[in-house]
Parts: C-alpha cells; structure tokens; sequence
C-alpha cells in the first residue's frame, strides 16, 4: 500500500504535455521532396554568392606598406631601432573618386595578439578604474606588474605596454600647397568597451588618480595624457587605447585608426595626390613583422571579403550539383512500389 502511494506521488500529471500526448509531425522525406529541396537551397545560396561576390568586388581599398625593410622604402631610415623621432613620408595617387566614408586602418602581420599569455596579460579590475587594484595589480600584469622603483603599472600587463603608437596625418597635394585631411577619432572603439568594460576613476582631476603608479615601460606618456587636444578622451577610455584592448584573433590584422567624413572630404577622397606623413615609432622587425596602412569603405555586408561570397557560390553549386546526383540515382535505382 505505501508502495503505491509512493508510486502516485511521483508520477508526473495527467496532461499532455507531461504524458507527451502533443501533437507531432514527421516529414516522409522522399525524393520528390528532397531533390527539389536541394535544388531550391543551392539556387538560393548561388544568388546570395553572386550578390555578396559583386558587392565586395565594388568596395574599394587601398594599402600600403610602410615598414622599412626595403633599402627604397621611403620608411627605411625609420625602421631602425636606434633612432627615436623619426618622420617618414609615402606619396600617392588616387585615380577616382575613393567614395565615402573611408575607414583608415592600421594593420600587423605576424603579431600573435592571439597568444594566452599575452591575452591575459591585463587587469580587468584596474581597466574598469578600482583604484585598489592600482596599487596591487593582477599578477597575471608580469613582467609588466611593477617597474624597477617598485612601483605598480598603471595600466599593467603586456596588451596595454605593447600599445601601437605610431601616428599618421595626410594631406591632399592641391597645386604645390598641402591641405591636412581632416581625420575623425571619435567613436572607432566598440560601444560594449566605452560604455561598459572600461572605466576611469571618478576622481577628478584624473592625474590624481594615478598618484604613486607608473606609466607602462614602452609608453611615451602616462594614461591621464594620451589625448592632450581632448581632456574626455583620456585615461582607460581613450579611443585607441580602446582599440588596441580588443585583441585580434588572428597574427595578420587591421585596426580602426580614423575615420575620414568631415569637411570637404565628407563624400569621399577627391581624385589626386597625397601624401601620408607617418610619425614611425612602432618597432616590427624583430618579430619579422610588417606594417601597414590601410583605406577603405563599406557597404551593406561590411569591409571587403571576397571569400563569403565564393563560399555562398561553392555550396550553392554542390548542393545543385548533389540534386542532379540524387535525381539520376532515382530514375536509375527506384523502388518498384514508388511508380
């Protein structure tokens, strides 16, 4: 009797849902369903292919290398480690119009960003400005934890010291007379990071804040003054400092640097000659890396990327290609009852 009971107990209820007396359906897939079933999706497929392919095809861009390691680079005198300040300048041309708005990248090859010992390399604590974790920082910051007066790293960890500090102005050649292009910085990080990830400390002025820490090793100057045209643009939520936080998953990578839509250049750069005026400080050649420079513009599928589309075409064309497999394997081998 007590067994009994027990066993009511646990039974679940009378529903259908619990009993699994819903409602069901299975597709019978037979072969006038899956032949055209295929023939449909890889038609489908083959028209995104050709639409994505044609419209990365139209998407300009424009690159070019400045590391140096060529004896004809303008870059070369640059790429020596020993010398510090150094300018270098590339020239170029334009034929049409570079349509609007352009993307000014920088870009790294052989650079494992994606290393997890660089990774994680970093206090989240101290980004996101808990001012305890900038006497204390996380031991994962080593080497770059304390420098050699033992005084902690504000912002510690490879990621933030390994920061790309190279800096770049064009100008458009307009009858012997250089015109500066004006390049736009605001908002190339991404929202999540701005708004959320990163902090500064709310302590005001914010120079404060950093009282008895030190700037990283590699760095020029400290946090509080990475952008001196622009006292919001300091401290953890700097726009670049941003940018480079996001590591790349990939050792060949690009980055937003500047975009370029304000003025005169709103719709685009005008046909003619510029020149990029590089202030070369980044060091790449003893990891045999490269640099580089990079503009381009967008569309509704975003930055240039010609394999999307053909992979849309590879799939679609097996899938149109597997459906006439299937038909003749149909005609050919069909069940007697399927007449």
């Amino acid at each position: 009797m007590v067994k009994d009971e027990n066993e009511s107990a646990n039974r679940p209820d009378n529903t259908a849902f619990t009993q699994q007396r819903l409602p069901a359906w299975q597709p019978m897939l037979s072969a006038g369903i899956v032949i055209p079933g295929f023939v449909l999706i890889g038609l489908a497929f083959i028209g995104i292919g050709v639409a994505l392919f044609i419209t990365s095809r139209s998407i300009q861009v424009l690159e070019l290398d400045y590391t140096g390691m060529e004896q004809d680079s303008p870059c070369f005198r640059c790429s020596n480690a020993d010398l510090r300040d150094c300018v270098c300048s590339i020239r170029f041309s334009i034929n049409s119009l570079f349509e609007g708005p352009v993307f000014f990248y920088y870009g790294l090859s052989n650079y494992f960003q994606n290393y997890r010992r660089y990774g994680v390399s970093r206090d989240d604590n101290q980004l996101y400005g808990d001012l305890t974790y900038f006497k204390k920082p996380f031991d994962q910051c080593e080497p770059y934890r304390y420098d050699s007066n033992n005084q902690p790293i504000v912002p510690c960890g490879s990621v933030a010291n390994s920061m790309f500090n190279d800096t770049f102005t064009l100008f458009q050649n307009v009858n012997d007379q250089q015109v500066v292009v004006p390049l736009d910085g605001k908002g190339i990080a991404w929202w999540t990071d701005y708004n959320i990830k990163f902090r500064n400390p709310s302590i005001t002025p914010l120079r404060n804040a950093f009282n008895g820490t030190a700037k990283p090793l590699f760095w020029s100057r400290p946090a509080y003054e990475l952008d001196p045209s622009d006292p919001a643009n300091n401290g953890f939520i700097n726009q670049d400092f941003l940018v480079w936080m996001r590591t790349a998953a990939l050792p060949d990578f690009r980055k937003l640097y500047r975009r370029i839509t304000e003025g005169n250049y709103a719709n685009g750069l005008p046909a003619g000659n510029y020149t990029l005026e590089i202030a070369y400080n980044y060091p790449v050649l003893s990891f045999n890396g490269r640099k580089k420079v990079v503009f381009s513009n967008v569309s509704w599928m975003g930055g240039k990327n010609e394999f999307l589309g053909i992979a849309y075409l590879v799939i679609g064309s097996l899938c149109v290609v597997m459906s006439v497999v299937m038909l003749i394997v149909y005609a050919k081998f069909k069940f007697p009852e399927e007449d």
